[in-house]
Formats: structure tokens, C-alpha cells, sequence
């Protein structure tokens, strides 16, 4: 049975169609980084790139990293055929040490990874975001069973709970919010944590 969390996994599921995810970028996304100064971004977990590539058009010089070299294969020609540059990197997510200081903007919307690699993640992009730059977190909130699951074990969590999962140091403001709207699936609700660095 192969590891729903392993780069196999994706690969295969990334793989079987021309398109797993929408295309359009994620609402929270749009919503909270319309406005930031354009400067070096982050994008985790980019999958087949729609986030990566609307932060480009943004004017942001964007790095994108996926444990899947399908999916990113798949982006590079999405953002080849919307005339914008992105740096795109296969990174094995789990242990990945981040890159502290480096980024004004780091954005991850909906990882799949078991805990506690889920909250070293996180520690390791919020110490990847430079003074005075952006983290937005972004998951599947759990007031929304049919969300989130698909073939893994629960991944949700609650603005509240992933804002503690943060080294408590070094931050200006911590927001957190949850938000219901219209998804590719339905109603969902969004878990949001948006913090800013000292």
C-alpha cells in the first residue's frame, strides 16, 4: 500500500489527469496577500502551481517547492503559458530544515502531513519569513468532516491550534481566523493563521 504522504503517492495522483486542482489560485491567498509589497516568495506545497504562478503575475519573485516532480513539471508549463518566470524545486517537505530569514512572503495552503511533521513544517517556514515579511497558513478546518481527508488520516486543524504549533518569539501580530465559502467541493471552511515578523 503505498504511503499517502510519500512523493509516489502524489506523483501517481498528480499523474492520472490533466488536472487535479481548479487552476485558479486559493481565495485566502488573494484575499490576504492583494496589498503586500511585492518582494521574494515562498510558495509550499505548490502542487500543479496556480498560487505560484498568481503571485508571479503579482510581480512577487516566487519560489515553489512540492514533493511531487510531476506536479511541478505540470506547473512549469501552466506558468510557461501564462508568460511568467517561477522557480520551481522538488523538496521532500517532511525534515525540510527551511531557509531562515529569506522570504517576505511564505504561503502553504492545505499540506497533507502526518504530525509532528506537520508542525515542524511550520515552525521551519515561519523561520523562513525575513523581518517585517508575511507567513500565511491556510488548512482545512475541522467543522468540515467531508474536507481534508480524502485518503488520508485527519490533517484539519483550527487557526487557534496552529497558531501555538508557531515558535512564540520573533512575531509582530498573530491573526487567526476561520472562513466558510464556496469550494471546488462544495461549502468548506478555511483554518487561517497570517502572521507578521518582527
Amino acid at each position: 500500500m503505498t504511503d499517502v504522504f510519500s512523493k509516489d503517492y502524489w506523483d501517481d495522483r498528480y499523474g492520472a489527469s490533466d488536472r487535479v486542482w481548479s487552476g485558479e489560485p486559493n481565495p485566502q491567498l488573494v484575499d490576504r496577500a492583494t496589498g503586500l509589497m511585492p518582494g521574494r516568495a515562498l510558495e509550499v506545497g505548490s502542487g500543479e502551481g496556480a498560487d505560484a504562478i498568481w503571485l508571479a503575475e503579482q510581480g512577487w519573485d516566487v519560489t515553489a517547492l512540492d514533493v511531487s516532480q510531476v506536479a511541478l513539471d505540470k506547473a512549469a508549463v501552466h506558468a510557461d503559458d501564462r508568460g511568467v518566470s517561477v522557480t520551481w524545486r522538488r523538496v521532500d517537505l517532511d525534515g525540510w530544515p527551511g531557509e531562515p530569514g529569506a522570504y517576505d512572503l511564505v504561503s502553504a495552503q492545505f499540506m497533507y502531513l502526518p504530525q509532528p511533521a506537520l508542525t515542524a513544517l511550520y515552525r521551519a517556514l515561519g523561520a523562513s519569513v525575513a523581518p517585517g515579511g508575511t507567513l500565511l497558513l491556510v488548512g482545512h478546518h475541522p467543522a468540515d468532516p467531508r474536507h481534508g481527508s480524502h485518503d488520508f488520516p485527519d490533517v484539519r486543524w483550527t487557526g487557534e491550534e496552529a497558531a501555538t504549533w508557531l515558535d512564540e518569539d520573533g512575531w509582530s501580530s498573530i491573526d487567526v481566523a476561520t472562513v466558510r465559502r464556496q469550494g471546488h467541493a462544495g461549502e468548506m471552511t478555511d483554518g487561517i493563521v497570517q502572521a507578521t515578523r518582527r
